[in-house]
């Protein structure tokens, strides 16, 4: 396997890019990023200095994901998402000088395992969201997105549970949940969803 690289694609030379990605037209990959194995960059996506990211990503176009954003493995972004880094954004100081790399500390988003950012989503950092989450499509998350939540409007709030196939999961009674779609089953407790053993484990 191979890393395809578009000529029209800006990658840094020393942005590590796992096997078998690929980076598509117009997009900006920049120093020191560190992409996994069977990635996707799409067209016109920008990836930070430093950000991190798993195998198995998918950044769908015009993504802006800044730095120090750090995404698990199978981490879906949709097109024009923001993870932003700067939770008070200014041009200048307060005198009207022009702000330096020096004046601010960036802050970043994390977004663990299998999660997805519906598209024209924002991120505002510093958050986290948990593995298998979903932002809806036009969300603004504020605060951290608990594992296997489904988040939806501005500001994001949960509004379901959802399952590794992404799809709603259904009540099963005594803070268990089942998805229609699997037959996963998991458990609720103190606001918390943890998967239970699958009946495709058996």
């Amino acid at each position: 396997m191979t890393v395809r690289i578009v000529d029209s694609a800006d990658v840094a030379a020393n942005a590590t890019i796992g096997d078998a990605s690929s980076v598509w037209h117009l997009a900006q990959v920049r120093e020191d990023v560190v992409m996994g194995d069977n990635c996707v960059i799409g067209r016109g996506a920008y990836i930070g200095t430093g950000v991190t990211m798993g195998r198995g990503c998918k950044i769908q176009n015009y993504a802006l994901v800044y730095e120090p954003a750090s995404l698990g493995d199978g981490v879906f972004i949709g097109p024009a998402v923001v993870l932003t880094n700067d939770h008070f954004p200014r041009a200048v100081n307060g005198d009207l000088t022009p702000k330096s790399t020096a004046d601010w500390e960036p802050v970043g988003v994390k977004i663990e395992d299998g999660a997805s950012v519906g598209a024209r989503a924002v991120c505002v950092a510093p958050v986290t969201i948990g593995a298998w989450a979903m932002i809806a499509a036009g969300a603004v998350v504020t605060k951290d997105v608990p594992a296997y939540a489904l988040v939806a409007g501005v500001p994001a709030k949960q509004i379901r549970w959802v399952g590794r196939a992404g799809v709603p999961l259904e009540p099963a009674g005594e803070g268990k949940w089942k998805c229609p779609a699997t037959g996963d089953a998991y458990l609720e407790r103190d606001g918390k969803l943890t998967p239970q053993v699958s009946p495709h484990d058996n």
